[in-house]
């Protein structure tokens, strides 16, 4: 071939050109450059190349002999001799670590390269997050068969949730937050019969397996896996659940009750879980060396070396990552309550005037979640807080138009809806406008937080009719 003649006669002539170069007495100068610096050396003209690769690794104080290579790249045998190797005074040789040197370029398989398939990312992710909402529909699905044919299928969602919350794969981070979904979409089939008063309860200890789970998981979990708020999350979420159904079937209170006071404290959390997010040390904020009695001497230069700490970068961005997986993790569940509460509670009012505490509950919390996601500056939290809102507003229009089987409707508002077609254009134009300007002005800003406000306190007043306060208190004094 061209190209190997070509090398045999490039290396023939260097050869030919070393032989034919006056060597020094003393032996032949080169200069090794390696990853411990340059090294300048005579050598004689019997030595080999593995003596020059003992002698450097002995001056520089590397472990290993490194192997050498010519200004060229080709590698050199390390037994041949400085003359058989064909070096002139002069020459440079490159000592190269073999694990400095970079991987080779990987292939590709069907564009997708080896090695990347696995890795923990926002495909497997979604991938993860269908399967955890296919679980749980896969335990409503079981629960409507009869008791003596669940078996199999709690087994199998049972096993699913014992191997997602086991601490092995490169996905282990991620299938351990998908883990207490199985659990309780298990739970649920085995707990929950026919009867809508039943239903509490069974969602109640269908969260508390999911708890049960999420705590096993993070007993097992590496801590370095970034689901330590995830699971928290799925903890205080579920014994939150349980405690409110247990709590009115112990009491035997109306399972419209249950759903108004959880579809609340969703609405709330999403206000008030930011403030709890990011936990910053003490020490980050506080310079106790110095705090001083005046201005003038907490600004001085310190000029001993008992000086101003410095907060390192990878601290800082371990406190930020922590802050946004725990704001992640709660947007998520506050989505998930808030799509499970409101159809319920909207379905559950029993009478007219609860019907309608529950409709002025959801659709003052939708615009309370909707107003409130302007203040996250993550995109993911403010788009699940959106989607949270915009869920509590769709059942809230389809329980004034009756479109949905089985939800409750108002009449009279659905009667009016007409008249009031208008009026909700303008306003939804006018909405349209501020969210197109992002809020940036800050006279939109200032009215936005006192809507926010105004529509978080009618929430709040919403509660006492939506749960049949107002109601039970008219019939008594009635």
């Amino acid at each position: 071939m061209p190209g190997t003649a070509g090398t045999h006669g490039a290396e023939g002539a260097r050869r030919a050109v070393a032989a034919a170069t006056p060597r020094p007495a003393g032996g032949t100068a080169l200069s090794v450059h390696g990853p411990f610096g340059v090294l300048d050396l005579t050598v004689p003209d019997g030595a080999t190349l593995a003596d020059v690769a003992r002698t450097y690794a002995a001056e520089t104080g590397s472990r290993d002999l490194l192997p050498l290579v010519d200004r060229g790249g080709a590698p050199l045998p390390m037994s041949s001799s400085i003359a058989a190797a064909g070096l002139v005074p002069g020459s440079v040789l490159v000592a190269v670590d073999p694990a400095a040197r970079p991987a080779p370029p990987r292939r590709r398989v069907g564009g997708i390269e080896r090695g990347d398939a696995l890795r923990p990312g926002a495909a497997s992710a979604a991938v993860l997050a269908v399967a955890a909402v296919a679980a749980l529909l896969a335990g409503w699905t079981t629960s409507r068969l009869p008791a003596d044919e669940r078996w199999p299928y709690v087994a199998l969602l049972f096993a699913a949730a014992a191997l997602g919350a086991l601490p092995v794969g490169v996905l282990a981070g991620q299938r351990v937050l998908a883990a207490p979904a199985f659990a309780a979409g298990a739970a649920f089939a085995l707990t929950h019969g026919a009867g809508a008063d039943r239903l509490p309860l069974s969602v109640g200890v269908a969260a508390l397996a999911a708890a049960v789970a999420a705590a096993l998981g993070r007993a097992l979990a590496d801590p370095e896996a970034g689901a330590e708020e995830g699971l928290r999350v799925w903890i205080v979420t579920g014994v939150l659940v349980f405690a409110a159904g247990a709590l009115a079937t112990l009491t035997s209170t109306a399972p419209a009750v249950v759903w108004a006071v959880l579809f609340l404290v969703a609405v709330l959390a999403a206000r008030f879980v930011p403030e709890f997010a990011v936990d910053v040390p003490d020490s980050y904020l506080l310079d106790l060396e110095r705090l001083a009695v005046t201005a003038w001497s907490a600004r001085e230069r310190p000029s001993g070396r008992r000086g101003r700490a410095v907060v390192a970068h990878r601290a800082v961005v371990t406190v930020a990552a922590r802050g946004t997986r725990l704001v992640d993790a709660a947007s998520v569940a506050v989505l998930a309550v808030i799509a499970l509460a409101a159809p319920l509670l909207l379905a559950t009012a029993p009478g007219p005037v609860d019907r309608i505490g529950a409709l002025c509950l959801t659709g003052f919390g939708a615009a309370t979640l909707l107003l409130g996601a302007r203040n996250f500056r993550h995109a993911r939290a403010r788009a699940l807080l959106r989607l949270a809102g915009l869920v509590a507003l769709g059942s809230t229009a389809l329980a004034l138009l009756g479109l949905v089987p089985g939800v409750a409707r108002a009449d009279g508002l659905t009667a009016a809806l007409p008249f009031l077609g208008v009026p909700l254009a303008a306003v939804l134009v006018l909405v349209a406008v501020v969210v197109g300007r992002g809020w940036r002005s800050a006279w939109w800003a200032r009215r936005a937080e006192v809507a926010e406000a105004v529509c978080g306190s009618a929430a709040v007043a919403s509660l006492v009719v939506a749960v049949g306060l107002f109601r039970h208190l008219w019939e008594v004094t009635g």
